[in-house]
């Protein structure tokens, strides 16, 4: 399993759009037969600022392949840039303990 997290302020547009987005893209992994359960996709919000963080997980690389021919990942891809004003940084990171 990969992880990765990706971090940007929120700059441009209207945050309920693009929440709204968020969820667009979330149920486009969870509808897609090849994706479902091969990707894990959660985004959390700094409560007093415009910072967002995504955590992404992947079951192998071919998941991950696939996820990025997706013409959804690619839009959605394309508004991150876009409301964080081209600033994003994505960073593979290390599980090192979990819950249950």
């Amino acid at each position: 399993m990969k992880h990765f997290m990706i971090k940007y302020e929120f700059k441009d547009g209207a945050t309920e759009a693009w929440h709204q987005e968020i969820g667009r893209f979330i149920k486009a992994i969870d509808s897609d037969p090849e994706l479902k359960g091969r990707i894990g996709y959660r985004v959390l919000k700094h409560r007093d600022d415009g910072n967002y963080f995504h955590l992404a997980s992947v079951a192998d690389e071919d998941a991950q392949k696939t996820l990025q021919s997706r013409d959804f990942f690619k839009a959605y891809s394309a508004m991150t840039r876009q409301v964080s004003g081209g600033e994003v940084t994505a960073t593979p990171i290390e599980m090192i303990d979990a819950t249950a």
